[in-house]
């Protein structure tokens, strides 16, 4: 018929919108023509629901905090698209050449051109001076250093306002670290500059590197937790119960997603993000 109007009311309710408002939106819709008062309460009613609603998904979302992801001692092209797929938020290369996973300047500048915008690239060095940074990073410009040697904390920023990167800086944990010592230790790191970036827990071997061991995780205070790195002895067998005990910042492995030194496991890499995210999603 000629002028006549026809719609079509949708009845999908969008996602993440209040079920109840949203049926309180398509009731004020139909019965406004009929009965303004109705619909300015139906209104009022929506706008409080709506704020409830919003108030209950940022409080899920501060619940579910997402770990990030560090993975280490990448050789190989393959490995680092590998992980990038698979949802690792920071990828490590070891400038330590007596590691087995060491990686020459030149080779880690093509891994480097590998990664996307937001994915992390962190530069480990053992007991390094400052020329052999600048060099490593002239060929290598990776975005942050971590220091996993005998330096000290003054060394560490020296070394990192030399080449203008931040910094972590690994304490190795061993049976009699108490909690003082941690949070002393981090105050020390912070009172030198602002390119200290945290701590990175690992367990305390004679030999530099990865471990591959566990500490005890309850040596870790509360109040330090969600600044640091948690790493030492990590596997996707522990790693879900790693998380929820400590609630670290950030997780990093190496040894554990390998088939080999210095070679990743593709399903121990999805496998251990995996089992992370569990551990997020339980919070």
């Amino acid at each position: 018929m000629r002028g006549s109007r026809s719609f079509t009311l949708s009845m999908k309710k969008p996602s993440g919108v209040c079920p109840v408002a949203f049926f309180f939106a398509l009731s004020g819709g139909a019965f406004s023509w009929a009965c303004p008062l109705l619909s300015v309460s139906m209104l009022a009613i929506l706008c409080f629901l709506a704020e409830l609603y919003d108030g209950f998904l940022m409080a899920k979302c501060k619940m579910n905090t997402r770990t990030k992801i560090k993975i280490c001692g990448f050789t190989r092209s393959d490995d680092v698209r590998s992980a990038i797929d698979a949802g690792a938020d920071a990828l490590g290369f070891v400038f330590y050449p007596p590691s087995p996973r060491y990686v020459s300047p030149a080779a880690a500048a093509q891994l480097l051109a590998g990664l996307p915008p937001f994915v992390m690239s962190v530069g480990l060095f053992v007991n390094a001076g400052v020329d052999e940074v600048v060099a490593v990073l002239a060929q290598a410009p990776v975005q942050m250093l971590q220091f996993h040697g005998d330096e000290t904390v003054q060394q560490c920023h020296q070394i990192a306002n030399a080449v203008n990167r931040p910094f972590m800086r690994v304490f190795r944990v061993k049976p009699d670290t108490s909690a003082e010592d941690l949070l002393e230790y981090e105050a020390q790191c912070r009172a030198h500059g602002p390119l200290f970036s945290g701590l990175l827990l690992d367990t305390f071997v004679d030999s530099f590197g990865g471990s591959g061991k566990v500490f005890d995780w309850s040596l870790i205070p509360k109040e330090l937790a969600p600044r640091v790195v948690l790493s030492g002895g990590l596997s996707v067998q522990n790693a879900t119960d790693a998380v929820s005990r400590v609630r670290p910042f950030a997780v990093d492995i190496s040894s554990g997603v390998e088939s080999a030194k210095g070679i990743k496991d593709a399903v121990k890499v999805h496998a251990f993000i995996a089992a992370v995210r569990l551990a997020d999603n339980q919070g």
